[in-house]
């Protein structure tokens, strides 16, 4: 009988060891894994700074996967709070701007979704000719027929897509309607009767043509415009991302003054220097990534790229090239535009007649905000490995790196 204790306590020892080592394994275990959770987390922002930042990238692909990386839960999650408060601000009469981008995680796209409400506020435009000229110029009476354009213009905002389409105006062969339709973007779904509906009638020998800026930057618009007509000639403004972001910034800025700066906008994290691509301001300038997108559907030859900078500074060198795409006559010359030193672009003129120069409206040719040096510079890194691939991509050197200063590029919006 003495033995059968003895043998209870060896057999309750025993689990209490094994229980114990149990339990301590799975501490450890847990708090192995707990520290390289914070490690993750912690580092994760110095390694997207250095995507953003690296300055050898040599693949389009590559490029998009440092892009599109996805910061830590708890960041995005802050973000999202301080961006929500701003989104707050808005009206329901704006709209936002739907300008999508394949492969974002679905916690990018809500935080991208809270800044573009603050900032995408700009309506369809219509002219803004001052006076008639363009009208004049393009006011063939309403007989012939309605057809779907033969050439669309697709971009980008702030790129001087209305500065080029005023010009076109001037051309008697062409026809164009004033408003921007949106319907590959916005109104699909009404079909192509309605929109063919919106266009001008044209006679034989007339070319019908629209401007849509948004459409560069939407997934959908080439698949649809394909549908619609495989061999329409697209015409694409592009200018430097950096003065393009901050003329979008500065149009945003005249309708809502309340909004942040540029600065506090334009980064994630400022001490970092991580730039916030998921804002739209800074994402349409991406155009290595839309292009590839367009290039599914249409060859390089149904594209023509115009250079806003040259647009301002020698009108009618671009208009002479658009119009040999176009298949125009050289109708419209340097006798047609007058340089407006206070607004800081090219006006129209009708080259019979000494009457005063049209210029486009007062929306346009608003003086941009100063911004900080150092942020111009982080910018122009930046776009750096995306601006050379659409270089090689167009097989053209629009040379903005050569624009890379400490001031803000470009006072005029």
């Amino acid at each position: 009988m003495a033995f059968l204790p003895g043998t209870a306590l060896l057999a309750s020892k025993v689990p209490r060891k094994i229980l114990f080592m149990f339990t301590l394994s799975l501490s450890v275990t847990y708090l192995f894994y707990s520290l390289m959770s914070c490690y993750d987390s912690l580092r994760f922002p110095v390694l997207e700074n250095y995507a953003y930042q690296a300055p050898e990238v040599t693949t389009l692909a590559t490029l998009r996967e440092k892009l599109y990386s996805t910061p830590s839960r708890a960041h995005l999650e802050h973000e999202l709070v301080a961006t929500t408060v701003t989104a707050n601000l808005l009206t329901e009469k704006y709209e936002v701007e739907e300008i999508t981008a394949a492969g974002w995680e679905r916690a990018r796209v809500e935080t991208a979704v809270s800044k573009s409400a603050a900032l995408n506020l700009e309506h369809p435009e219509t002219s803004t000719m001052d006076g008639g000229l363009g009208r004049a110029a393009n006011c063939t009476s309403d007989y012939g027929e309605k057809k779907l354009p033969q050439a669309i213009i697709i971009g980008v905002k702030k790129g001087g897509t209305r500065a080029l389409l005023e010009a076109l105006r001037v051309h008697p062969d062409v026809r164009a309607v004033g408003n921007e339709p949106h319907f590959f973007d916005r109104n699909y779904e009404k079909g192509l009767d309605w929109y063919r509906d919106l266009m001008p009638s044209t006679l034989e020998g007339q070319i019908t043509m629209e401007k849509t800026p948004s459409y560069f930057v939407t997934n959908s618009a080439p698949k649809r415009i394909h549908t619609m007509a495989k061999d329409i000639k697209l015409i694409i403004v592009v200018r430097n991302p950096v003065t393009r972001a901050i003329s979008d910034y500065t149009q945003t800025l005249s309708k809502r003054p309340e909004i942040p700066t540029f600065e506090v906008l334009a980064f994630k994290n400022r001490t970092l220097g991580i730039i916030d691509a998921s804002w739209s301001a800074l994402r349409i300038g991406i155009y290595a990534l839309h292009l590839e997108n367009w290039l599914q559907y249409f060859p390089l030859s149904q594209m023509h790229f115009v250079s806003g900078e040259r647009l301002i500074t020698d009108p009618a060198g671009e208009m002479t090239k658009v119009q040999d795409f176009l298949g125009l006559k050289r109708i419209v010359t340097d006798k047609h535009f007058y340089f407006n030193k206070t607004k800081g672009f090219p006006c129209l003129k009708k080259p019979e007649d000494s009457s005063t120069p049209r210029c486009l409206g007062k929306s346009k040719g608003r003086t941009h905000p100063k911004i900080e040096p150092d942020v111009i510079r982080r910018l122009h890194k930046f776009y750096k490995p995306f601006n050379n691939m659409f270089y090689q991509m167009t097989g053209q050197n629009f040379q903005w790196e050569m624009e890379d200063g400490g001031d803000s590029p470009g006072p005029r919006d």
